[in-house]
């Protein structure tokens, strides 16, 4: 029968290498950084020179849904009146501003007219001695005639119109025409058969002097 060798060893006296014992890990002490951490300035850090992450705080938050009151009927009714009348509101602006647009545009073409028609025909006379007031938009205005223009004037044969912040004499057929095109420019139209009261500046004797400031 072989004998092994182990066998041998302990027939020449050798004996069994005593087993090591176990012994439990210890815990890292109170306030000592787990193995694989240093200290830097009293606070331990990682091997990766990051600071250990704190624990954030937990707040309980609850969330409950969002009770939506349901609209009533005369919610919906008031709320669609309002947005009617804003309608309403809305498309009545854009008319008046579509209507102002279009009056302007006329009355452009309209003293374009007017003017294209006055080219050559006023009668100012630059010899004349005589000057006739007359009231246009809220005040006095004059112009200046001759005697007979000033006869003429008063009679209805002759009229005056605005053109550019200038009066110009003119014929009686004439201002009719500009009237029709754009009655605004007529600045004196004379009635032979209105009383005289109705025009106080008419009568020569009651002219008022040049140098008076209205």
């Amino acid at each position: 029968m072989t004998i092994s060798l182990r066998d041998q060893l302990l027939g020449l006296g050798f004996k069994t290498p005593p087993k090591p014992e176990h012994k439990p890990a210890h815990k890292a002490a109170p306030g000592k950084p787990p193995q694989g951490e240093q200290r830097r300035g009293g606070k331990p850090v990682r091997p990766d020179n990051r600071p250990p992450r704190k624990p954030g705080p937990h707040v309980a938050t609850s969330h409950k849904p969002a009770q939506n009151k349901p609209r009533t009927r005369e919610d919906i009714d008031l709320a669609k009146a309002y947005a009617i009348r804003a309608q309403r509101e809305k498309d009545e602006r854009i008319e008046a501003e579509r209507l102002k647009q279009e009056e302007a545009r006329m009355r452009r073409e309209a003293k374009a007219t007017l003017a294209t028609l006055l080219v050559g025909k006023g009668l100012n006379a630059a010899d004349a001695e005589h000057v006739r007031h007359f009231e246009y938009g809220g005040k006095i205005k004059r112009i200046h005639v001759t005697a007979d223009q000033l006869k003429a004037l008063n009679a209805g044969e002759l009229g005056v119109l605005q053109q550019d912040g200038r009066y110009l004499l003119v014929t009686a057929a004439l201002l009719a025409e500009a009237e029709a095109i754009f009655a605004p420019a007529v600045a004196l139209k004379v009635d032979p058969n209105a009383p005289a009261e109705a025009d106080p500046y008419a009568d020569p004797q009651y002219q008022v002097p040049d140098d008076l400031v209205w």
